[in-house]
């Protein structure tokens, strides 16, 4: 267990990246969602220990590890975004010498290394150094030395950054396996990511925690509130304006536009089951202080109902 409480974070020159901000991580899979500078980084580099709060404590198992941080690192996984690797190391090496920071014997460091380049399907480049790796190779590293020790809190900011559909596919299942009696936060862009695998989800936006709870409750706050139209590639410019979209497809016809709005946007809107994106984008526009559309009845020019 891992407590975050009343967390603020201040730098230099006045920017407020946290604002008071409660969370508590437990077995399970906490997704954590939120715009460019919404403070994820941040948040995350403090459960990690990696930096101080400005005000606030972190508490695992009832310590306080801003004090004492080595309780809370001798039982963490931790990828950061901006992960970084010696290029003249092979993957074996590298490891091998974060295993021994970690304190793992040599004997265990092998075999586990062993298991996890297989994990991340890398045992075929164990020669190479890691500056001919590509990015997601790289990343696949990054993942590995997550999970050398393994830690009973696992924390990963950005993690399929740089991985194909099938290697995100494959890391999501990891995550979930390792879930069962680990602390894992994972930070993300993509909804994807942890629509499938998160048991709670946060959302920050400015530095503020605006919304948490699981994946059915963010979906339930904005059933009924997802549309689709088919417009005139000139009327997109103006939906765009007056509504929150989600995504937008060209095709023969128009372009078919997912909206969000409380009410009946235009004559013949399609209604649409809501899905994560369409949630976190719903608790972003709030946050922003934008104001819900009102509907008109009218469809926008040159559109046709779908």
């Amino acid at each position: 267990m891992l407590d975050l409480v009343h967390l603020t974070k201040v730098y230099k020159g006045g920017k407020r990246a946290l604002d008071d901000l409660t969370l508590r991580l437990e077995p399970g899979i906490l997704g954590l969602l939120g715009p460019n500078g919404a403070g994820k980084s941040s948040l995350m580099r403090i459960a990690a220990t990696v930096t101080r709060p400005t005000t606030g404590s972190v508490r695992f198992h009832g310590t306080d590890v801003v004090a004492r941080p080595n309780a809370l690192r001798r039982q963490l996984g931790y990828l950061p975004q901006d992960f970084g690797v010696y290029p003249h190391l092979t993957s074996r090496e590298f490891l091998g010498y974060l295993a021994a920071a970690k304190g793992v014997s040599a004997r265990t460091a092998r075999a586990r290394i062993d298991e996890l380049l297989e994990l991340v399907n890398l045992t075929e480049a164990v020669k190479r150094p890691l500056g001919k790796y590509s990015g997601g190779m790289l990343r696949r590293i990054g993942i590995a030395q997550v999970l050398l020790a393994d830690p009973q809190v696992i924390i990963v900011d950005e993690p399929t950054a740089g991985l194909d559909p099938e290697e995100r596919v494959g890391f999501r299942h990891l995550l979930s396996e390792l879930a069962a009696d680990k602390a894992v936060l994972l930070s993300t862009h993509i909804a994807s990511d942890v629509a499938s695998v998160a048991s709670r989800i946060a959302v920050l936006a400015d530095g503020r925690l605006r919304s948490h709870g699981t994946p059915e409750e963010l979906l339930h706050a904005v059933d009924g509130q997802v549309w689709e139209v088919l417009v005139a590639p000139s009327a997109v410019p103006a939906v765009q304006e007056r509504y929150t979209v989600s995504r937008m497809v060209r095709t023969a016809d128009g372009v078919r536009i997912r909206l969000l709005s409380p009410q009946l946007p235009y004559e013949g809107a399609l209604p649409l089951t809501a899905d994560l994106e369409d949630a976190y984008l719903a608790v972003i526009r709030r946050a922003a202080g934008a104001p819900a559309a009102r509907a008109t009845g009218e469809r926008p020019r040159a559109a046709r109902a779908v």
